[in-house]
């Protein structure tokens, strides 16, 4: 017995010292913690070093450096490349917007919902004999699947690109994580002011309410009720009371009341959405913000995100996992893209509103951070903050103390996890960086000016009589014979003709008003061929200052070719890669001085000694 004892003993001793051997340096590298932060500029960060010390740290003990974005510098083409260690054109996600070529119709890269299977008819309604499916379009496995496989654990918080979770580790949905109308954030907007149009606008719905000795019935519009043949969104009921004398009411929803006055926010509110009167029903969340009360009624309600607590979407993986964080923490943002930008867009916010709004976005992210922080025993920690980019969109060179603010916020996260963690790996990372949006470029109609393409004084594209279109943020496609539903141009050297014969024009425009170039890059799309049907002929690369117009975004063409960006959303990345980079912060030395998205993700692989996965070509740079 004690001879095999010793034996075994002087196995074990060997088989470590090998490991060891065979990790070198790595074996200290067992704890990891990313912190991804959308849109962090290096050029901001560089201009405010003092006032962000825990950053600056960071670069001291370990490296800074700019970090290059992809090939659309769009945040889900570029968090999908962290992701899988894909260039875009393996891992087939090109643009926020893609088109179905046999439609024409624009849709989310994010993914589709298809339903499987038969439904039995049941009066008016149609009930599934199993759920539908969230399809994704990105080809290609998430790195932190590779080192579960080899028995890293891992904790992925809010990633973008990744609704539904991958079932590996512990993971909770980011950006593409729909609200419960299944879309990416409607807001609704109450109000008796006659000035205001009831309808839908773009991100919301403003609608009419009369107040009735002090109360108000405020209709909330859910998910679609997939149960019933008319698929008619399913409602729920906000109860408001409004003290005559006081700018203050009464509010319920759910089961639950609060007292709010104007300029105030609820917490979390629950609604209940019934889709079978007595056997089905689907539950959700909102938060309200009383903007006034009197004269006239003005109530925000945000989107109605699923509820974490019995969450009616797939937020996380095991599915207890989001309800474990909300335990903790209580109720947090489950919407993709949390911060409303578009009730800023439509004038239901004011600036000083907006931010508000953002700083609770922020708060329940802290919060996510410090759960995460306690529950990690070791392996891969990554989690991700959303109010940088958002918040960049908004204020970007007009508004710098506001903004710095926001990463003032961020710096102080990551001293919070150096803190807690001072032997951990510790990286900070964005997808890219961020420029002014001065000018919207109108491509489709400076495509119809060209002979290109043919649209009518709505803006309607005539396809018959099109060429080359634009859809999307940065692509352009020719209108091909055999692909697109009406298309005109043979496959093959006649559609890389004409792409060239349109390169060559774009790189020569200029903007009439102020004498610059408008497009710096005009690039394939390097698509595999199993993307020829999704994929962009061509990838545009606007100078900085210049981006697609919202109307180009979605295949319109507007009624001229360029013209100033009076929005509120005055600041962008979709333009030339190489001129919004993102940053790269290690607390280990960064070996290169080019590193690259793809880099990264093969080096975190390498920090645990996993090869990097099919497809990927990054390098190792972390040392």
């Amino acid at each position: 017995m004690e001879l095999a004892e010793t034996r075994r003993r002087a196995t074990g001793a060997v088989l470590a010292a090998l490991m060891l051997a065979g990790c070198g340096a790595r074996s200290q590298a067992r704890k990891v913690i990313v912190l991804g932060v959308d849109g962090m500029d290096p050029g901001f960060v560089e201009r405010h070093w003092a006032e962000l010390p825990n950053l600056e740290k960071l670069k001291r003990g370990g490296g800074f450096r700019r970090l290059a974005t992809t090939t659309p510098p769009q945040s889900p083409v570029a968090w999908t490349t962290f992701i899988t260690g894909l260039d875009p054109g393996a891992h087939g996600v090109f643009d926020f917007v893609e088109r179905d070529a046999a439609t024409m119709e624009p849709y989310s890269s994010f993914g589709r919902v298809e339903e499987t299977g038969p439904r039995l008819r049941l009066g008016p309604y149609t009930l599934p004999l199993w759920p539908a499916r969230v399809v994704r379009q990105r080809k290609g496995e998430a790195f932190w699947s590779l080192l579960a496989r080899r028995g890293v654990p891992a904790a992925v918080i809010r990633i973008p690109e990744n609704y539904p979770p991958v079932r590996d580790g512990e993971a909770l949905a980011g950006m593409g994580t729909p609200d419960l109308r299944g879309t990416l954030g409607t807001f609704t907007f109450y109000t008796d002011d006659p000035e205001r149009a009831p309808g839908k606008v773009a991100g919301g719905e403003m609608v009419r309410v009369e107040a009735r000795d002090g109360h108000v019935t405020l209709p909330l519009e859910g998910p679609p009720n997939t149960l019933r043949k008319d698929r008619r969104p399913a409602t729920a009921r906000i109860e408001v009371d409004i003290d005559p004398e006081r700018p203050a009411a009464r509010v319920a929803s759910g089961g639950e009341t609060e007292v709010l006055k104007e300029g105030e926010w609820s917490g979390w509110m629950p609604a209940q959405f019934v889709l079978v009167p007595g056997l089905a029903s689907s539950r959700g969340m909102f938060r309200m913000y009383v903007k006034q009360l009197h004269p006239l009624v003005e109530i925000y309600v945000s989107p109605v995100n699923a509820d974490p607590e019995s969450p009616a979407l797939p937020l996380a993986w095991p599915k207890r996992y989001g309800r474990e964080l909300a335990a903790k923490v209580g109720r947090f943002y489950t919407l993709g893209i949390p911060e409303d930008t578009a009730a800023l867009r439509q004038g239901v916010f004011d600036r000083a509103e907006f931010l508000s709004q953002s700083r609770l976005v922020g708060q329940d992210e802290r919060r996510l951070l410090g759960e995460a922080l306690r529950r990690y025993q070791g392996g891969l920690l990554f989690f991700y903050f959303s109010s940088v980019d958002q918040n960049s969109h908004i204020l970007w060179g007009r508004h710098e103390d506001e903004l710095l603010r926001v990463y003032q916020e961020v710096d102080e996260a990551v001293g919070e996890v150096e803190k807690r963690e001072p032997e951990a790996v510790l990286v900070v990372m964005s997808d890219h960086g961020f420029s002014t949006f001065d000018r919207a470029v109108h491509l489709n109609r400076w495509l119809a000016g060209r002979g290109w393409l043919k649209a009518a004084p709505d803006g309607e594209i005539d396809w018959a009589g099109t060429r080359a279109y634009a859809m999307g943020l940065n692509g352009l496609y020719v209108n091909t014979a055999g692909r697109e539903e009406h298309g005109t141009v043979p496959a093959g050297a006649g559609s890389r003709k004409l792409v060239e014969e349109i390169r060559r024009e774009l790189l020569a425009w200029k903007d009439p008003v102020s004498g610059k170039a408008v497009v710096e890059t005009v690039a394939g799309s390097g698509a595999e061929d199993e993307w020829n049907k999704t994929a962009p002929d061509a990838v545009i690369g606007y100078a900085p200052g210049y981006r697609a117009s919202w109307e180009t975004a979605l295949g319109e063409a507007g009624a001229q070719e360029i013209d100033d960006n009076d929005d509120a959303w005055i600041a962008d990345h979709c333009i030339n890669a190489a001129d919004v980079p993102g940053v790269l912060f290690s607390s280990v030395p960064v070996r290169v001085d080019d590193p690259r998205l793809k880099d990264l993700t093969v080096s975190l692989l390498g920090l645990y000694g996993v090869k990097a996965g099919a497809g990927m070509t990054g390098r190792e740079i972390l040392r």
